[in-house]
């Protein structure tokens, strides 16, 4: 049986390990970690989540929430994960990140068929079964062999993680507990703002000093990650209709309503750190420190970590690869995860999910059978292997990029449902037949 190098004990990373292993094939996977660690990383664990706690939409009428549903079935280890290192999130699945990161640790470190390779990986073999699944935080000497590889110069984007306050450092007698429109439980601390208050937090957020970057990069933001000063830089409403929407938020203390709310999420199961959602920032820390603490109920806050801004690597896969994450220039090389162009903590793991799979089956000298499109999983292969789209972009999963029904059906989310309905039906129908 072959061998397959992995590269990167990511989500995804760890995702396409942990699959090709339980199909009875040897994996090296290979990890920086613990010699050397990205600037946005700080523990020795694999699968560390960078940006956020949350893995998002938890409901079947939401794309993510299908992804994660397909991904359960066909035994993904991610969210094998989530599940048991659960936090409460209203309607999202959300984790405790460090023992969301030791499960996934524990399963790859004690399998049998998997050789945990500790080193920095500059060069690939390209006789060898390799899957590339390095991150959106690639070293720079793995960077310039997967630009030698590729030929591509388009590397690279920016992205940048929210920061994280003590629980205990809250003013909760400025805060109220609630979710938006009061569904589910009052998993999110909510901090209203007068419009005198979001006035001068506005124009101290605009004004405040950012970190800066090296000078042979240019600042490429993408949308879906983007810092909140950049947000608030388009105009003075952009927040209020984007992270501090005030709408579906009441409290019995409040007067009347806010004019603005901060929202902070559990960020682990002891309930005792809360990040500052939607607030991934690139202001120096002394500034984080300086703004932030104008919200109110944050005056004293103690913040345990600061938010971050850094290089997110991909390629520009529909050039580069098929619908397999392969290279088309090399059939014993794969892709997996962020650096294909997948936007997302799911969707990566989902890009290594499926990488496995097909990986495993093409080793196996069995016949391949893709996702279609009319599947979540499906639909993210095609999308990031679509020559067609002239200018690529990172992307998460949605309902857009998944086939439509082809029927009309009253409703949005009753539409959605029938979607997931469809592609979970053809994902049974797929486990029944590759028994998996």
């Amino acid at each position: 049986m072959k061998t397959v190098n992995v590269i990167g004990a990511g989500l995804a990373g760890c995702e396409a390990a942990y699959r090709l292993a339980n199909e009875g094939i040897k994996v090296n996977l290979y990890e920086q970690k613990p010699y050397k660690k990205t600037p946005a990383h700080s523990t020795d664990l694999f699968s560390e989540l960078v940006c956020s706690n949350s893995l998002r939409g938890n409901v079947l009428s939401n794309a993510v929430g299908l992804l994660k549903e397909e991904m359960r079935l066909l035994g993904s280890l991610i969210i094998e994960s989530a599940y048991e290192n659960q936090v409460p999130a209203g309607g999202a699945l959300a984790v405790d990140r460090e023992k969301f990161a030791a499960y996934i640790t524990d399963k790859i470190k004690s399998h049998p068929n998997i050789t945990v390779i500790s080193k920095e990986v500059t060069e690939i073999v390209p006789d060898e079964y390799t899957v590339i699944a390095s991150g959106p935080l690639t070293s720079d000497a793995l960077f310039e062999e997967i630009r030698r590889l590729t030929g591509s110069d388009d590397l690279y984007f920016y992205d940048a993680a929210a920061p994280i306050v003590s629980y205990e450092s809250i003013d909760m007698t400025k805060a109220f507990k609630a979710s938006r429109y009061n569904k589910g439980d009052a998993d999110y601390i909510n901090c209203p703002m007068t419009k005198e208050e979001y006035d001068a937090f506005y124009d101290a957020l605009v004004s405040a000093e950012c970190a800066e970057m090296k000078a042979f990069e240019n600042e490429v933001v993408f949308e879906g990650c983007m810092p909140v000063e950049t947000m608030a830089k388009r105009g003075y409403n952009t927040l209020l209709f984007g992270p501090l929407k005030p709408v579906g938020l009441r409290s019995e203390t409040m007067e009347k309503d806010a004019y603005a709310v901060v929202q902070l999420r559990q960020d682990n199961k002891e309930a005792s750190m809360y990040n500052i959602v939607g607030f991934q920032t690139h202001l120096k820390f002394p500034e984080q420190k300086r703004v932030f603490s104008m919200i109110p109920g944050l005056e004293n806050a103690e913040f345990l970590r600061y938010g971050v801004m850094h290089r997110n690597t991909f390629i520009n896969s529909p050039k580069i690869l098929d619908s397999l994450y392969r290279m088309k220039a090399n059939g014993k090389i794969f892709f997996a995860g962020q650096i294909t162009g997948v936007e997302g903590y799911v969707e990566s793991a989902a890009s290594g999910l499926t990488v496995g799979i097909y990986l495993s089956e093409i080793l196996k000298g069995k016949e391949v059978t893709e996702f279609s499109q009319n599947t979540a999983l499906g639909a993210l292969s095609h999308y990031i292997s679509n020559e067609t789209i002239e200018k690529f972009q990172p992307m998460n999963v949605n309902f857009g990029i998944i086939n439509p029904l082809g029927y009309r059906v009253k409703g949005k989310q009753e539409k959605n449902l029938e979607i997931a309905k469809r592609a979970l039906e053809e994902i049974n129908l797929l486990i029944e037949k590759k028994q998996i």
